[in-house]
């Protein structure tokens, strides 16, 4: 499982600063965990979070590699707003079943389970979550989500990711434009596969390339896809890829 940090958000502006920079509507933190990233200008991906209220303040759940770079681009927007940006001591638990009553459902999937934060680490966790996001084709951090992403791509709308009603953010104008005026060309996709193939094995069809294997659980896997080429039989080395769901 990703390493995550658990930053805090506070002061009497944080609403309308993040209502300005993340792809979801930050007001959902009223009823439950808001799913969201932060885009560069050009509408490319810089971090995927959670985001929780806590009191007046917001928590934010981010990976560890990219705690410090967001927080940093998060300061760089502050100016003089009356936001303050802090580490917290918390540690993100995990599980599926039925939600804590500390905790929040993810909002990507039912089958996610929750999430909650709390002062003492998780002790054990022997969920396979990379087995899950492959069967429900949820990006993670780092590996379907890089610099290169565009949001759509990967499937950010029906992960509950992006708000397209909520008005402007950084980023906003290209993933708006993906959505209403362009069809997609590339983008994550479910795929089986037979024979050995390692995550980030390029992906070939009729000797052209196809896209890149990612996560991968037992015969099924997660790849990044040109569509107009995954259309039959591919090969990732010498196994044989074939999509499943596009």
């Amino acid at each position: 499982m990703t390493k995550r940090r658990i930053l805090k958000l506070s002061g009497n502006d944080v609403i309308d600063f993040l209502q300005g920079l993340i792809t979801n509507d930050i007001k959902g933190i009223e009823s439950g965990l808001v799913y969201a990233a932060m885009l560069t200008p050009q509408g490319k991906y810089i971090a995927d979070f959670f985001l929780a209220k806590s009191g007046d303040a917001v928590l934010l759940d981010v990976a560890e590699s990219h705690a410090d770079p967001l927080a940093g681009r998060l300061a760089m927007y502050k100016l003089r707003a009356a936001v303050e940006i802090a580490q917290t001591e918390l540690h993100l638990h995990r599980g599926l079943g039925p939600c804590p009553e500390d905790g929040f459902a993810d909002p990507r999937h039912p089958d996610m389970g929750w999430r909650a934060y709390r002062p003492e680490p998780q002790q054990q966790d022997d969920i396979d979550w990379p087995a899950l996001r492959v069967a429900h084709q949820i990006p993670e951090t780092g590996i379907e989500l890089t610099p290169d992403t565009f949001i759509l791509e990967v499937g950010f709308e029906r992960l509950s990711g992006v708000d397209f009603r909520k008005g402007c953010y950084v980023g906003q104008e290209v993933t708006a434009r993906m959505k209403h005026k362009t069809e997609l060309r590339k983008g994550l996709a479910q795929v089986s596969v037979s024979g050995p193939a390692e995550p980030g094995t390029e992906i070939t069809a009729e000797g052209k390339p196809a896209g890149t294997l990612l996560t991968r659980a037992g015969d099924q896997a997660l790849a990044y896809l040109r569509f107009d080429r995954a259309k039959s039989e591919m090969q990732a080395g010498t196994a044989t890829v074939r999509a499943t769901n596009t």
